[in-house]
């Protein structure tokens, strides 16, 4: 009886989800050691990982139930435990520690619970036609999450100084992941086909902006990225119930 034989290539999406785990926690490590700043942009190199995983199982017929929970379990290490950890241990260690710790699980376990409600919505055929999310997607929560972090490292200010505010805008961000707010996919976003050169011009910009003032660009976006979400929540306030 012959064993059914693997090609390489299609543990290469897999291969890629564990890279990011294994960035999610060495975030935790180097967080520990008080290496912020590298604790920070492994989270960042896992969210890059995150959007590649995926697209190669697409593109090399590779996608499968293992790999989807696999992808689901490094999510919630690198975007629900590290991001916490990291927050903590940047800005949440000091008397305020106890409390702060609390808010820490909420975020994580709002990212939890995040994650496993997307994996029931993907399998079912409402899930699979939606563009767009279902609340703030784990990825895009960590980038939130960490925002206090980015205010400290780029030299805004100190967030240290104000745990207690700290300690909230986490627990919040948490809310926002398992909240019913409908907020912007990628694959949902449609652009004109002569525009589509501003696009690349504007993604040139922004690469180069993270370069020069990484920190600094990265508050930016989580700015951006709020606005977009409070004038989201404005509008499905706004609009009239149906009957």
């Amino acid at each position: 009886m012959s064993r059914e034989r693997l090609s390489l290539l299609q543990l290469v999406p897999n291969l890629v989800t564990i890279l990011g785990m294994c960035a999610g926690l060495s975030a935790i490590r180097f967080t520990f050691d008080e290496r912020f700043e590298l604790a920070a942009a492994l989270i960042i190199f896992a969210a890059v990982m995150d959007g590649f995983d995926g697209m190669l199982a697409r593109k090399l017929n590779a996608a499968s139930s293992f790999g989807a929970e696999l992808d689901s379990f490094a999510d919630f290490v690198s975007f629900g435990v590290a991001p916490g950890i990291l927050v903590f241990g940047y800005a949440l260690s000091g008397p305020f520690a106890g409390v702060g710790w609390i808010f820490v699980l909420i975020f994580a376990v709002c990212a939890c619970l995040r994650l496993a409600r997307f994996n029931i919505s993907r399998v079912s055929l409402e899930g699979a036609n939606q563009r767009h999310f279902v609340g703030v997607p784990a990825p895009a929560g960590a980038m939130l999450g960490l925002l206090p972090v980015f205010l400290g490292l780029s030299g805004l200010l100190d967030p240290a100084r104000a745990p207690v505010l700290v300690a909230l805008y986490l627990a919040g961000v948490g809310l926002l992941m398992v909240s019913r707010l409908p907020t912007p996919s990628i694959k949902g976003i449609r652009i004109a086909r002569e525009n589509a050169i501003w696009v690349l011009i504007g993604m040139s910009a922004l690469a180069g902006l993270l370069v020069l003032r990484t920190w600094l660009t990265l508050v930016a976006v989580d700015l951006i990225y709020l606005a977009v979400l409070a004038s989201l929540a404005l509008r499905k306030s706004s609009a009239p119930i149906s009957k």
